[in-house]
């Protein structure tokens, strides 16, 4: 009688291996963080991160809500680290939540990379990549020095766009939280449309301010030289 057992034991070996493999690959990826950093997360918590105090972040806008940015220059750390190929990162935060990360790659450290060579890296850490056909850019009469995105990763909550740019050429990758995005822009460009209304008031205060300041400094040496003043 023949022994199957053996066979049986490689194939299921065989199956298990390979199943195991196929899961790895089609495993749903993490796009809800860049590095350690977790979109959503606060200004105190991305802060303490990066070693920073949160009133270190720049105030971009006041109102109609609360933009503000810090921004993080990674740096290889011990002998054996692999040499860092991103120049910045820009956090972008939304009434204190952080709602975008701009990652600015060094030219020099992704010179001669192709399109292809990018989207391969990233696509190890975000899974498969959403190609634009055509690239976003190439439309007729658009303009050439725009910047194109090349590549998307996403789900139903966050984002991740490469872009290269038309100069140098540079690349960069922005990550976002998709529910902040339109009330993060619609604040921006309100922002934009009241200090615009309220430009035209600001030149003149700044103007009668400034004519003050010089009346007054004028007045101070009037005085001075009315004392010490001599025919």
């Amino acid at each position: 009688m023949t022994d199957f057992s053996g066979i049986v034991s490689k194939s299921a070996l065989t199956l298990f291996v390979i199943g195991g493999a196929l899961s790895a690959a089609t495993l749903p990826k993490d796009l809800s963080k860049y590095r350690d950093f977790q979109l959503g997360s606060s200004l105190t918590a991305v802060a303490k991160q990066v070693g920073a105090s949160p009133s270190e972040a720049t105030v971009i806008h006041r109102r109609p809500a609360l933009i503000q940015e810090f921004t993080w220059r990674p740096r290889s750390i011990g002998p054996f680290s692999r040499e860092e190929a991103v120049q910045d990162v820009v956090f972008s935060f939304y009434d204190g939540e952080l709602f975008q990360i701009a990652v600015n790659y060094d030219r020099y450290k992704t010179e001669g990379m192709t399109v292809d060579d990018l989207i391969s890296a990233i696509s190890a850490t975000y899974g498969t990549a959403e190609v634009p056909t055509p690239p976003a850019g190439a439309a007729q009469g658009q303009d050439e020095n725009q910047d194109q995105t090349v590549a998307r990763w996403q789900d139903a909550q966050y984002s991740f766009d490469l872009i290269r740019s038309s100069y140098g050429p540079s690349f960069k990758m922005i990550g976002a939280l998709k529910r902040l995005e339109a009330p993060a822009q619609t604040a921006a460009n309100e922002a934009k449309r009241l200090d615009d209304e309220e430009a035209p008031q600001r030149d003149a205060a700044r103007i009668a301010d400034a004519k003050e300041a010089e009346r007054a400094r004028l007045e101070k040496v009037r005085l001075v030289n009315k004392q010490n003043f001599r025919q």
